[in-house]
């Protein structure tokens, strides 16, 4: 009698433990689903990051233009609030490094994302065509995270006075860009460099790009009279 009892005792108790091992198993094996799926997707996520940030670097993000970019914005470009900004002449040509022609060759590429603002001689106001034209290249700024403000003086005048100018012109279009735009994050996005007269004058080529003034006939002097302004597409 006691043997009849004792054996569905036994038969329920190895009935139990099986069911607590399987339940146990199956825990394991979905909790290391689980992980393994929580790490795959994580790696997904990194490689989709790395490739958005990968095609921001664009085709003409060279060495040397990215060379001459890192040092405008530490250099000459993103200063902390109440120090100058920008680089002169003497400066730049330190920080370029290179030919006037090489240094303006590397902005080539960027032709259709570019724009070369303009001004009257011996003045550094933006006029209302200037101001248009640089709102529809800063407004398309698509990812970018540097604009880039390259401001020049033609040959007329002095080494001097021309520095003085171009450095002005610089400055016209940041204040513009600050006065219109009030974006706090603008100081850290803004690189000035200006060329006075004697450094990467632009040749008549550069007259096919979209200027300010192009209902005027243009030639080096009226070229020169400018700031070349551009969103950079490079990763530093």
């Amino acid at each position: 009698m006691g043997f009849a009892m004792t054996r569905p005792t036994k038969h329920f108790t190895t009935g139990l433990l099986i069911l607590i091992i399987l339940s146990t198993m199956v825990a394991v094996w979905l909790l290391s689903a689980t992980t393994r799926a929580n790490k795959l997707g994580a790696k997904r996520s990194q490689d989709s990051e790395t490739a958005v940030a990968a095609a921001a670097d664009e085709g003409y993000c060279t060495p040397e233009l990215k060379l001459i970019l890192k040092r405008v914005l530490t250099s000459c470009g993103l200063i902390k609030e109440g120090q100058k900004r920008g680089c002169q002449p003497l400066q730049a040509k330190m920080v370029a490094a290179m030919s006037g022609n090489d240094f303006n060759a590397l902005f080539k590429p960027m032709a259709n994302r570019a724009a070369i603002i303009q001004f009257d001689l011996d003045k550094a106001d933006l006029d209302v065509g200037a101001m248009k034209l640089l709102d529809e290249r800063f407004s398309d700024q698509a990812g970018a995270s540097y604009f880039f403000v390259v401001a020049r003086a033609s040959p007329e005048g002095s080494a001097a006075y021309n520095s003085e100018l171009s450095e002005r012109r610089a400055n016209a279009v940041l204040e513009y860009l600050k006065s219109k735009y009030q974006d706090p994050d603008l100081e850290q996005e803004v690189g000035l460099l200006w060329l006075g007269k004697e450094f990467a004058q632009l040749d008549q080529e550069f007259c096919q790009w979209k200027r300010s003034h192009e209902d005027v006939a243009c030639g080096p002097n009226e070229l020169n009279r400018s700031a070349f302004v551009t969103w950079v597409d490079c990763r530093l």
